[in-house]
């Protein structure tokens, strides 16, 4: 544990823990003696026919009873500072995780196409946005603030047909499409793991009903079986969620101020997975090959990365990121991304699943089928022509009704 906080950047002194472990063993110990203690003297009464003895062990008693209940209430708060020392410690990273501080250590697992070349002078996404008059963030500013936007006309028909290509290659591969709570209790998204290590920041509360509005249908659909017992026999279960996803940005000061990159409202096609502790890995490498096939079927540049020790969530004991060419910015931006969070957050959530007649703690996976915005973005300007025009990548035509998107008369 000592050694996954160093790789991590974590500066945890495991000592605090221990200390407040043996303090709550020594107390539950003493209530359990002062327990017994009280049985007795309530079990001596009866039998006793001294009035002063009987009144004597009744004041006893009593005295007993007010001293569990002191020693009940230091458990609570031992207790409860244990569970939040607790909640600070990240998930066990899996050993194939390359060891590095940042995103500069990250590992490079393999690339497909080359960045998109052009003889012309290529216009990023919001330019051409406004030109096809398909995004309009002037008036969302005027509306909401900044890094809001509307989607219009044929970006909306961009939007749907990638959710239906997502739907077409997750269905076979055994994902049921669900359409989840946006909003969810602070103790579901603490289950989840993302009220710590900062995540509390980037959420947005409903404060008078106890509520947080998602950052991803992942954070909604984890909590669904919580407190349950999965049949072993009906392992994996895999989840295709689609929702909107809202985040705060509160880190990002100064960060993709243009366009549609970095905003606080999106939408999102996500994939969550439930299986046995066997075969989570397995299940991973699945979701990763998914992402994979989907971003190939657009036939967008791209790379897989294996994120390092240091750039690894909190949650997470693997990921990798799916990064896609974006011309305007002459770099590759994250567009998806894919981890195993192994039992960090079912242990939280009480998801159990049945395996040999007994209950083991289930494993949790989730990946981004498609963050809408940023592969609009990436279809936009990588598929941009010289006219201005965008040209609809094959796989989404059937959806969207043409091969070429222009500006409406």
């Amino acid at each position: 544990m000592a050694q996954n906080n160093k790789n991590r950047g974590k500066s945890i002194d495991p000592q605090v823990a221990i200390a407040l472990h043996e303090k709550r063993g020594g107390l539950i110990e003493a209530v359990q003696v002062l327990r017994t203690r009280g049985n007795g003297i309530a079990a001596r009464i009866p039998s006793v026919t001294s009035p002063d003895e009987r009144k004597a062990l009744v004041e006893e008693g009593k005295a007993v009873k007010d001293q569990v209940k002191e020693k009940e209430a230091e458990l609570t708060q031992v207790e409860t500072e244990l569970t939040q020392e607790l909640k600070r410690y990240p998930n066990i990273l899996r050993e194939d995780v390359p060891s590095g501080k940042d995103e500069t250590s990250n590992e490079l697992v393999r690339t497909f196409g080359e960045p998109t070349k052009f003889n012309f002078e290529p216009k990023d996404h919001l330019d051409l946005g406004q030109e096809l008059d398909v995004i309009d963030m002037d008036r969302a500013a005027k509306v909401s603030g900044a890094r809001f936007a509307y989607l219009k006309g044929d970006a909306v028909l961009l939007e749907f047909a990638l959710i239906q290509y997502a739907l077409q290659e997750t269905l076979k591969e055994g994902f049921v499409p669900v359409m989840p709570p946006h909003m969810i209790s602070t103790a579901a998204m603490g289950a989840m793991g993302y009220l710590e290590h900062g995540g509390e920041e980037e959420i947005y509360h409903l404060k008078n009903d106890d509520l947080v509005l998602i950052g991803t249908s992942e954070q909604s659909i984890g909590p669904m079986l919580m407190n349950e017992i999965i049949d072993g026999e009906k392992i994996p279960l895999r989840y295709l969620g689609f929702s909107p996803c809202y985040r705060r940005e509160a880190g990002s000061y100064g960060k993709d101020t243009r366009g549609i990159i970095r905003v606080h409202q999106f939408d999102k096609v996500e994939m969550f997975s439930f299986t046995t502790p066997e075969r989570s890995d397995e299940e991973h490498h699945l979701l990763l090959s998914i992402q994979e096939r989907l971003m190939q079927g657009l036939n967008l540049p791209h790379r897989v990365l294996k994120l390092c020790s240091g750039d690894t969530g909190a949650p997470s004991a693997r990921t990798y990121d799916i990064e896609t060419w974006i011309p305007s910015q002459k770099n590759y931006r994250e567009t998806s991304s894919t981890s195993n969070t192994t039992d960090f957050q079912t242990r939280r959530l009480n998801t159990r699943v049945k395996l040999e007649g007994k209950n083991v703690l289930a494993h949790a996976l989730n990946g981004t089928a498609f963050a809408i915005g940023r592969v609009i973005v990436a279809i936009m300007e990588n598929y941009q022509q010289a006219d201005g025009s965008v040209m609809v990548p094959d796989a989404l035509r059937p959806w969207v009704g043409k091969d070429r998107i222009v500006k409406r008369a």
